[in-house]
This record gives structure tokens, C-alpha cells and sequence, in this order.
């Protein structure tokens, strides 16, 4: 007992120390950490589970060894490209989502370009294209325009919604050591545990005109708890099997390429880039002072930017979701207090092990739409709030009229276009009709009127010359 004590009372940065049994442990804490908000990406958007697992590990190996093997991050599914994936693909369609990987793989492009020019300029000359009055509405409008998805998949079933949310809530709030870090999860889990006691004690079935069966509550077609199909899709689904399916990789698409709406992808989706490259920027500051070691000097900020704009590229050519360093963990790190970045990587390979299994992945496929929906109206409004400390804590100065004036286009582009009876700006170009989101013009617009309205007063501490050695 004493030695546990001991152990914990201070930062461990060699964990090797604690023995294989311990490193296990901490590394499958991490996994399930994570495990919540990655594997709710795919299920909103439509991608493929166990292929999100796959890359979600294999890209957390990636940004490793990118990064020296120094930064304790782990790589999950990012929440800020799920507007882009909407555009293209609204209803998860398996033909357009190839498509809209495309658009986010050229999003991670964005990382590499950024990475070269810090790495060559500096931090400041770079990110002065991108101050909190720009990225912090952005991301503001991203969980906005998100939020009627999230409602509808709610009025699904409101009790169990609300169970969901309730239970983040009580998580997050009352919770101690783990409950706190995971209450996605543990509410997905204890609102899933609702709608199975409920089918079984009170359900019934029920067919919509389509032809789909449901499983219901007591004959009311407003309290669906499950999806017949996905049931059977569990029973019917092998234990181990491969977690790449060449029919929904980019690669599939070129048999039959439609150019419109490829470039409609890439036009659309590629700003979102701005905004999660500042939320990276967030996040490796975050994990430097809960770790005490600073990561933006070394291993450098072009190097962290690097490992994970690579691994949103390989990740989106194979049909998963774009990576992104992710917070959950940084908690995790904070509340063992061990930082070797080993127990990451093994958390990555747990990832990797559990991608191989297609039954899981029907068992997470089959969560009550209503749970998703409670799940989703949580998540989309914190990725607004996110956007609402950025401006809040990096005191964006309102008083001034030209932050006032980026701050409107931006949302009022963003939300109203997109809630417009069009639904999109069509812009010609080349022969084509492209289709511009609301998020795609606002972004546009923020980053040119911040570019060329004088009286810009946010300043950004230049660490290229730590960052070049």
C-alpha cells in the first residue's frame, strides 16, 4: 500500500518501472477514454466502425514516431468535420461518403502545408491568418449547424435522449476518478441498458411504410428503441474479420468518378481545416502543461502538426474518419499522473485489436438512434462552447467594430445558409455548378475580411528558432 502511494504522489515519465501487468492497465484506460466519442463518429456519420478503430490506432502509432515518440497524445475521431461529412453524404449514404473522405484528406494537406511554413517562418507569421476572431466563431458555427441532426434523431425517442443526457450530466458533474473522463460512454451504455429493459419487459414491433421494423414501447411509433435490422445484423456478424472494405475507400470512387461533386468535397470540407488546426495548436498546449514539458519547442509544433495531418490523410483514402489529438485523454494523463507516452501506444494497439472485430462493430452500430441523438446534442454544443472559450479566454476585444463585423459573417453565413431554403451557395466554375456550404462561405469570408480589415491586435509568441533545432 505504501508503495502505491509513493508510485502516485509523483509524474511517472518511465512507466516501464511499473511492470507489464500496470502498463496493460493504464494502456486499456486510455483505449476506453477514447473509445466513446471515436466510435460515435462513424456512428453519425455512416463510416465503417471497425475501420475508424483501425486508423484511430494506426494513426496514433503515426503521430508517435512523427513526433519523436515524445508527445503523450492519442489520435480519436474528430467531431469538427462531421458538418463536411453532412454536406456530402446527409443521410450516411455509402456512394457520397467515399467522397467526402476525399474533401477531409485534403483537409489533412492543410496540416502539411501549415507544418512546413512554421517550420520555415515561425509560428507568428503563419498563424496570424487564423486569431481566435476567426477560428472561435467557426467553431461556434460548426456545433450550430449540426444541431437539427441531433434534435431529430432525438424526437426519435425523447426518454431515452434524455436518459443519455442526464447521465453525461450527472457524469461529468458528480463524477469521480474514471466516471468523469468517460461519461460519453458510460452514457451510451446506461441508456442502451434502458432500451434493452424496456424491449424486453414493454416492447413491441412495429413497420413504418418503407417496409423497416422497429422495436417500440408499447405500440408508440415516438418511443422507438431499436432497429430490428441492426439486431439481426449482430447475430449474423463473425467474431474476427478484416477491417478495410475496398467499396468504401477514395480509391473505389475513380471507377466512376463524378468531378462535380468531388470538387464540391474538397471546396466544401477543406476550411474545416482552419478551425481543427487551432484546436490542435489547443490541445498540444494543454497536454505541455498538464505533462510540464513543452512540446510546441520539442518535439515542435511543425512536427505534432505533421503526425496528425498524415494520419487524417491515410485515415480518410481508407474510409475512416479524420484524427484528431484528443482531450479525454489529456484527462486520463492528469488523473494517473504516469506520462510516459508508451501507454498511448498501447492503447493504440488495443484499438487496432478491437477493429478486427465486426461483431463489435454491429453491437455499437445497433446503439438506439434516440441515445445517439442525447449523445450528439451534448457533444455538438460543446464543440460550440469549445468555440466560445476560444474567444473568451484569448479576450477577443468586442468593443472593436472589425472583430464584431468577422464574427457576424461568419455565423450568420455559416448557420444561414445552411438553414436556407437552397441550403448551399452554387457558384460556376470550369462547367460546373459547385456547391458551397454555409460553413465553407463563412470560413472563406472570416479569414478575408480578418486579412484585410486594419487593426488587427492578436499576436502570436514566435518559437520558430526552438522549434528548428
Amino acid at each position: 500500500m505504501k508503495e502505491k502511494k509513493a508510485t502516485n504522489a509523483q509524474p511517472i515519465y518511465d512507466a516501464k518501472k511499473l511492470g507489464k501487468g500496470r502498463l496493460l492497465v493504464l494502456g486499456a484506460q486510455h483505449m476506453f477514454a477514447m473509445f466513446g466519442a471515436t466510435v460515435l463518429v462513424p456512428a453519425l456519420t455512416g463510416l465503417d466502425v471497425s475501420t475508424t478503430l483501425l486508423f484511430a490506432g494506426l494513426g496514433t502509432l503515426l503521430f508517435h514516431f512523427i513526433s519523436k515518440r515524445k508527445v503523450p497524445a492519442f489520435l480519436g475521431s474528430s467531431f469538427a468535420f462531421l458538418a463536411g461529412y453532412a454536406a456530402i453524404a446527409p443521410n450516411g449514404e455509402k456512394e457520397l461518403l467515399p467522397y467526402a473522405c476525399f474533401g477531409v484528406a485534403c483537409a489533412g494537406l492543410v496540416y502539411l502545408l501549415l507544418a512546413i511554413l512554421i517550420k520555415a517562418f515561425g509560428v507568428a507569421k503563419v498563424m496570424q491568418f487564423f486569431p481566435p476572431i476567426v477560428t472561435g466563431p467557426i467553431i461556434i458555427a460548426i456545433g450550430l449547424t449540426l444541431s437539427q441532426s441531433a434534435v431529430d434523431n432525438c424526437a426519435v425517442n425523447w426518454l431515452l435522449a434524455i436518459i443519455a443526457i442526464l447521465i453525461i450530466i450527472l457524469c461529468n458533474v458528480y463524477g469521480r476518478g474514471m466516471i468523469q473522463i468517460i461519461p460519453i460512454i458510460l452514457g451510451i451504455i446506461g441508456a442502451t441498458l434502458v432500451a434493452i429493459f424496456l424491449a424486453a419487459v414493454a416492447g413491441n414491433t412495429f413497420m413504418d411504410e418503407s417496409g423497416a421494423e422497429f422495436i417500440v414501447l408499447e405500440h408508440d411509433r415516438a418511443l422507438v428503441l431499436f432497429n430490428s435490422q441492426s439486431i439481426q445484423n449482430i447475430k449474423d456478424a463473425a467474431w474476427i474479420g478484416l477491417p478495410i472494405h475496398y467499396k468504401e475507400t477514395v480509391f473505389s470512387i475513380f471507377e466512376n468518378l463524378d468531378k462535380k461533386l468531388l470538387v464540391t468535397a474538397v471546396i466544401t470540407i477543406m476550411p474545416i481545416a482552419f478551425a481543427t488546426i487551432v484546436e490542435h495548436i489547443g490541445d498540444i498546449s494543454a497536454i505541455s502543461s498538464t505533462v510540464g514539458r513543452n512540446y510546441i519547442k520539442d518535439p515542435g509544433l511543425h512536427r505534432t502538426l505533421t503526425g496528425d495531418g498524415l494520419a487524417t490523410v491515410f485515415a480518410s483514402l481508407f474510409g475512416a474518419p479524420a484524427n484528431t489529438t484528443y482531450g479525454e485523454n489529456t484527462g486520463v494523463l492528469s488523473l494517473s499522473k504516469v506520462y510516459d507516452p508508451l501507454v498511448i501506444r498501447i492503447a493504440a494497439v488495443f484499438a487496432i485489436l478491437f477493429s478486427f472485430s465486426p461483431k463489435i462493430a454491429a453491437c455499437i452500430s445497433a446503439i438506439p438512434t434516440a441515445v445517439v441523438g442525447g449523445i450528439s446534442l451534448v457533444l455538438y454544443g460543446m464543440i460550440s462552447a469549445v468555440g466560445v472559450r476560444n474567444i473568451v479566454e484569448n479576450k477577443v476585444d468586442f468593443s472593436k467594430t472589425r472583430n464584431v463585423i468577422i464574427a457576424a459573417l461568419i455565423l450568420v453565413l455559416s448557420i444561414g445558409i445552411k438553414y436556407s431554403s437552397a441550403g448551399a451557395i452554387i457558384v460556376p466554375l470550369g462547367g460546373m455548378n459547385i456547391s458551397l456550404t454555409g460553413l465553407a462561405v463563412g470560413s472563406l469570408v472570416g479569414i478575408i475580411m480578418n486579412a484585410i480589415l486594419p487593426g488587427k491586435d492578436y499576436k502570436i509568441e514566435d518559437v520558430s528558432e526552438e522549434e528548428k533545432k
